[in-house]
């Protein structure tokens, strides 16, 4: 037996969603999904069925005095019973509790044949050998459906022609319904699948469209702020030193290095909605070695999500540029680690040494410490900044993403 064999036999079909109690799902899918089909379904599967074999039971035999009465509607209640548990513990794939239930309504139908009522254990025996076809894993549906068929045939004297034609036709009706079930939950995987390719086409497209708005409107409007700052800040080096000249200068650099860094930012969030975004450890190294800082990367590089990724790029673009505002010249160490389950980031600095530029005392993207820790709970994650405790001195800020 090969393997691909053996997990069939062993395997438990799959559910298309449509199964009753019962075992009657062709009844649910042509009922269709309106109220009126809905609501006949439902009555005749939990009211008119069972009175219908209720009746003919107690019609074929008749119930002398209360004690068969009681005895007879107590067995009709147990196997009920029965059934709802057993449709109940197979959808929970539990074998042992599945077979327990099949055991004891075949039992039951023992009973019913040997007091006489042949409609229930006719009811009890076909109904058993379709459900178990349908709900179980074939190498303990057959047998279970041999058991119950055979058992049926020979209690009844049905001759071996009978007996045959008995046993393959409801088996084969049991493994019918069961490839059609299976082959409507193919149908159904393959119409989510198509509806989420449709729906990331959709998205996809989307973004392309506001990538290109921002591309017309907010990159070209900060090229031009670029190219006419420059122009200013050449032009008020000409005049005269002074301080009134000094001051516009300083005012010009600094507004030009916020141009600079937001066309920047602009470019890789337009890079991201295109799906073009360098991979993060690249992006990382190359960041680090613009910056002159260290940067360490462990565990194994994988894809992640586009979110993810571009909070850890504008975290460390951050806590850089802090670094430069508040701690110049201090050593900068940035490490990425892709545990199984998330990202973890830290930058940490060894402490400023020098003064702070003037040009960047009077910059800042505006970003801060708390749109940092907002962006990472946004998505399920955590951002820790603060004075470095395992240094002693210095800062630092650490981050966790689920990725």
């Amino acid at each position: 037996m090969t393997p691909a064999s053996s997990t069939a036999w062993t395997a438990w079909p799959a559910r298309d969603g449509g199964e009753t109690r019962f075992g009657f799902s062709q009844m649910r899918a042509a009922a269709g999904g309106t109220a009126h089909a809905g609501l006949l379904r439902r009555l005749l599967m939990r009211s008119v069925i069972p009175a219908a074999l209720i009746y003919s039971m107690f019609a074929e035999r008749h119930v002398h005095g209360w004690a068969d009465a009681l005895t007879a509607a107590g067995g009709i209640v147990l196997c009920g019973a029965l059934i709802v548990a057993f449709g109940r513990v197979s959808r929970l794939r539990e074998l042992a509790l599945s077979l327990g239930c099949v055991i004891l309504l075949l039992a039951a139908a023992g009973v019913a044949q040997w007091q006489g009522y042949d409609v229930a254990t006719g009811a009890l025996c076909f109904g058993t050998s379709v459900v178990v076809m349908q709900r179980l894993p074939l190498a303990a549906a057959v047998p279970l459906t041999a058991v119950a068929l055979g058992g049926y045939t020979v209690a009844n004297d049905e001759t071996w022609v009978a007996a045959a034609v008995t046993v393959l036709g409801v088996g084969l009706g049991g493994y019918v319904l069961r490839l059609d079930a299976e082959s409507r939950h193919r149908l159904k995987l393959q119409e989510r699948a198509a509806h989420a390719a449709e729906a990331e086409s959709a998205a996809l497209g989307e973004r392309a469209r506001i990538a290109r708005d921002i591309h017309d409107v907010l990159a070209h409007s900060l090229s031009a702020q670029l190219v006419h700052l420059e122009a200013a800040r050449l032009r008020i080096e000409q005049e005269e030193p002074g301080p009134f000249r000094d001051q516009i200068l300083e005012r010009v650099v600094a507004a030009r290095a916020m141009a600079r860094d937001g066309l920047s930012e602009t470019r890789q969030a337009l890079s991201a909605l295109r799906g073009e975004m360098a991979p993060l450890g690249d992006y990382l190294r190359e960041v680090a070695a613009s910056d002159g800082a260290e940067i360490e990367v462990t565990g194994t590089p994988r894809p992640v999500r586009a979110e993810a990724s571009q909070t850890v790029r504008r975290v460390v673009q951050e806590a850089l540029t802090n670094v430069r505002k508040h701690a110049p010249g201090a050593r900068v160490r940035i490490g990425l680690t892709y545990a199984p389950d998330e990202l973890v980031l830290s930058v940490r600095d060894s402490g400023g040494r020098g003064a702070v530029p003037a040009e960047l005392a009077s910059s800042g993207s505006g970003y801060g410490l708390l749109g940092m820790r907002e962006r990472a709970e946004l998505l399920g994650g955590t951002l820790d900044a603060g004075p470095d405790e395992d240094e002693g001195k210095g800062y630092s800020v650490r981050l966790r993403v689920p990725a």
